[in-house]
């Protein structure tokens, strides 16, 4: 029995559910970046940032060339790029959405009794 798609998509967000993981693609949307730079950015362990790729890798979401002794990742598809700047837009309007709420309550403030 095949699995449903909105468990697919379910296991794709979980695979993102990780801050890590999700600043490795943000590094990624510029291009193809060395194991080595994605480090230096990150300012972590070789083998925490190891430990995140591999799971980026299994699930499809980047993918890893050689050139000689130095591996270097990639988004699999433009679309993460694109999922990226969704995702800041998507950000962006709801935390505008309660900053206007938070400045309605301001500007509603009862009086204590």
């Amino acid at each position: 029995m095949p699995v449903p798609l909105y468990q697919v998509k379910a296991e794709f967000f979980r695979t993102l559910g990780h801050p890590l993981r999700i600043r490795v693609l943000e590094l990624l949307q510029r291009g193809p970046l060395p194991v080595r730079d994605l480090l230096v950015e990150l300012d972590i362990e070789a083998s925490n940032l190891s430990q995140q790729l591999a799971v980026l890798r299994r699930a499809g979401i980047v993918n890893a060339t050689r050139d000689g002794a130095t591996v270097v990742y990639a988004l699999s598809t433009p679309d993460l790029a694109d999922l990226m700047v969704a995702t800041r837009r998507i950000l962006a309007n709801l935390l505008a959405d309660r900053d206007e709420l938070l400045a309605e309550l301001r500007d509603r403030q009862e009086p204590v009794p």
